[in-house]
């Protein structure tokens, strides 16, 4: 195979890189993101399942010169060219877009999209002439221009008498470029530096220093969720004060060998859909942890109006402290995982930081490590005397993961209340602070002593089988006295018996049972009939069927074992079946009164899906009714005429929103009939699925009270009605979280809150 050789691009090339709406095939995007990267872009990664407008806004704020996106799951020609909609509709039509979906795509669809302005739509077959380097290298020389350069021929800024008359932070494409010529600052064209000089100072001039936005900066180590904090502060921040809006820098470093950057924090904020966030990520760019234009950045901000500004640096080691020249608020954020004790005592933003944040608190040993970090403080800041208090030091146990953390609301208090020194009118939470500035640890899913129960599993499952061949063991010994008494006499035989009677002692209650019962049972399955017992009703059934060449034969074979120890051994670790261990099934036999077959419909409207589940069960005596949602539904999403959405409404799946979908869905099906069954696919919205499933059953058995009785039922009647419908109603929600993270990606929320709610509705 030929190596393709690389493009070196000649500009800054921002790429902004995510998989479409309701899309979660998202291995194909990180490929490819990867691999410009490699090839020296700075890549805004959103990761999948991302609206057009999500992409645009990013495009837009980034001031990116190309968007590439991966559609595997249909509805790419609304979504691609909603896309290009939304690019001209936001002034940033020079964003060119690349896109990709292997054979979903067909070749018309790829010409009509690419009539449409999408630049490039890679096929099956672009891949294997060009290669995946060869298609990296086509985005790249396609978006290599540089935006100073077309701002200079006249782009999104107004010019007017040598100032920027249009900059808006309504209109975030003025913004974004606005803060690229500060990027460029060193090869500005002298009318854009003036230009961009004026403006700054008349800023200057018409804002009031009381309302002037304060910059909060974040900085501390990698990988200790510095994203994921900021993202549940802003969601505090814009409950918290909804008139006001707020920007965001966020710098990671560049690749010191290709020159490319991961720009990824966008993908741990879920809050940037509202239109009052504005964000920007920065590479380094060769620079160390902070570039030289950052100050610059922030005053830009400050000056365009926004109320606050939240800044970001890369992960740092222990020395780097550079964040609190650039900010009012300074905030270091860090994990239990620390190493010792000492090792507090090199980090320089301890002495520094407004607020220290211990973030990722469930982790083992993170109250140990509150209690040293809250004594460093005091060390690095003299706090010797009984005041203030531990809980009064600013220092922070979080857990930015979890929904709604007391931590995470202490910190956001505090650092309101920090703004506020000296400007309580403007600055002054109408949030409560949490009593402890710690999250209070709950049990975790796993509980600490219970932390091995899978490996206690195993040790239990071993031991059980040790002790079956133990009891095997001893049952097939005494069977050999017994066997040899027979051929004894005298003294001989009376040491014999008593050995045996000894050795059939040693059998617990459990092995003695069995073997007494067990030729009474097997004489009952000989039979033609076996009858058993099932919530106090008796339940007769063959126990024979005749073959195709006519015998009869028994359903359950029994084994033909003349030894009491394997017999034993049989019936501990096999058995019939319905008895324990239930290795062949939990009932005595398998139903013949209902066909173990599902009927699988989910496509387009509930009413559609309907009629399919119709035709799939005429003529049959059961109903095991399968439904597949389309993924508007499994990502608990409405349907909506918003083009990105519209064209999944439907696909691959029944499309359900509403009480009203779900009755038509299943209208004409007694959901409480003996013979009907339902199973739903379906992960994040099951619990309100499910609901909207049980709600409809009851409806169903109210309306057939009224309509055999001529009149709606009491209200004590309507709860009896309720309680016999939940009892009698069948069906599963097929909610299976480690399919839907690891495979399809439909994931709405983490593995720990979705196994939880689904042990609730259980």
């Amino acid at each position: 195979m030929v190596a393709i050789t690389k493009y070196a691009p000649q500009h800054a090339v921002r790429v902004v890189t995510a998989a479409a709406l309701f899309d979660g095939h998202d291995a194909a995007i990180n490929v490819m993101r990867r691999i410009l990267q490699a090839t020296g872009a700075e890549v805004i990664h959103l990761g999948h399942n991302r609206s057009a407008a999500d992409v645009v806004d990013a495009a837009v704020e980034e001031d990116a010169q190309a968007i590439a996106v991966s559609s595997y799951q249909g509805g790419h020609n609304e979504y691609f060219r909603y896309m290009q909609d939304l690019l001209a509709e936001r002034g940033a039509s020079h964003v060119r877009i690349f896109g990709g979906g292997g054979g979903v795509i067909v070749p018309q669809e790829i010409e009509q999209l690419q009539d449409y302005g999408i630049v490039k739509i890679y096929s099956p077959e672009d891949g294997r002439k060009m290669g995946l380097q060869g298609m990296i290298n086509h985005i790249l020389q396609n978006a290599d221009f540089d935006p100073v350069e077309r701002e200079a021929e006249g782009g999104v800024l107004t010019l007017d008498d040598g100032v920027f008359t249009n900059i808006d932070p309504k209109r975030a494409v003025t913004i974004a470029r606005l803060l690229t010529l500060v990027e460029c600052r060193d090869r500005l064209p002298a009318p854009l530096a003036a230009a961009l000089d004026s403006w700054k100072a008349s800023a200057k001039l018409a804002q009031d220093p009381a309302t002037a936005a304060p910059v909060v900066g974040f900085t501390g180590t990698g990988g200790a969720g510095k994203s994921s904090l900021l993202d549940e502060l802003l969601t505090r921040f814009l409950r918290d004060f909804p008139e006001r809006s707020v920007a965001v820098v966020s710098v990671d470093p560049s690749k010191r060998r290709s020159g490319g950057a991961l720009l990824g924090d966008r993908i741990r904020m879920n809050s940037l859909s509202s239109d009052r966030i504005f964000m920007r990520s920065l590479a380094t760019r060769g620079a160390g942890t902070v570039p030289a234009y950052t100050a610059e950045v922030l005053e830009v901000l400050k000056l365009a109006g926004f109320d606050l500004v939240l800044f970001e640096t890369p992960g740092i080691g222990q020395g780097d402290s550079a964040v609190v020249d650039l900010s009012d608020v300074s905030a270091y954020v860090m994990t239990p995982e620390y190493g010792a004790p000492s090792q507090l005592e090199k980090i320089d933003m301890i002495d520094f930081a407004d607020l220290v944040v211990i973030n990722k608190y469930e982790t083992r040993g993170a109250e140990d490590a509150l209690r040293d970090v809250r004594k460093q403080y005091r060390r690095a800041h003299e706090l010797f005397g009984a005041s203030p208090t531990d809980e009064e030091l600013p220092v922070f146990g979080t857990i930015a993961s979890r929904f709604n953390d007391a931590g995470v609301t202490a910190l956001y208090c505090a650092m309101i209340a920090k703004l506020g020194e000296g400007n309580e009118a403007r600055w002054t939470s109408s949030l409560e602070a949490p009593e402890s500035r710690a999250t209070p640890l709950h049990e975790a899913l796993i509980p600490g002593p219970r932390a091995r129960y899978l490996a206690e599993i195993a040790e239990g499952v071993r031991a059980y089988k040790l002790h079956a061949a133990s009891q095997a063991d001893i049952a097939h010994r005494a069977q050999a006295l017994r066997t040899a008494a027979e051929e004894l006499v005298g003294e001989s035989l009376h040491f014999v018996e008593e050995r045996a009677t000894e050795l059939e002692g040693q059998l617990d209650a459990t092995s003695q049972a069995l073997l007494a019962e067990w030729p009474e049972l097997a004489e009952r399955y000989r039979q033609t009939t076996f009858t058993y017992s099932v919530r106090g009703r008796d339940i007769a059934v063959d126990a024979r069927f005749e073959s195709l060449s006519g015998l009869s034969l028994p359903k359950v074979a029994l084994p033909s074992f003349r030894d009491e120890g394997d017999l034993l051994a049989w019936l501990l670790l096999e058995g019939v079946p319905g008895r324990f261990p239930f290795t062949a099934g939990l009932f005595p036999f398998r139903r013949t009164a209902e066909a173990p077959k599902r009927m699988f419909a989910g496509e387009g409207p509930p009413a559609r899906t309907n009629d399919r589940f119709k035709l799939l069960t005429e003529g049959e005596t059961a109903h095991r009714l399968s439904t597949a949602f389309d993924s508007v539904t499994l990502y608990g999403e409405d349907p909506d005429e918003r083009p990105d959405i519209y064209g999944k409404v439907g696909e691959s799946g029944v499309s359900i929103a509403t009480l009203e979908d779900m009755k038509i869905l299943y209208g004409g099906f007694d959901l409480c009939g003996p013979t009907t069954s339902v199973s739903m696919t379906i992960n994040g919205p099951a619990p309100i699925i499910l609901a909207m499933f049980l709600n409809t059953a009851i409806d169903q058995q109210l309306e057939r009270w009224a309509d055999e009785n001529g009149r709606p039922p009491t209200n004590a009647e309507h709860d009896v009605i309720v309680d016999q419908t939940l009892s009698v109603v069948r069906g599963t929600v097929q909610a299976d979280i480690l399919k839907e993270d690891q495979a399809q990606n439909t994931c709405i929320f983490n593995t720990e809150f979705s196994l939880k709610l689904m042990g609730d509705i259980q």
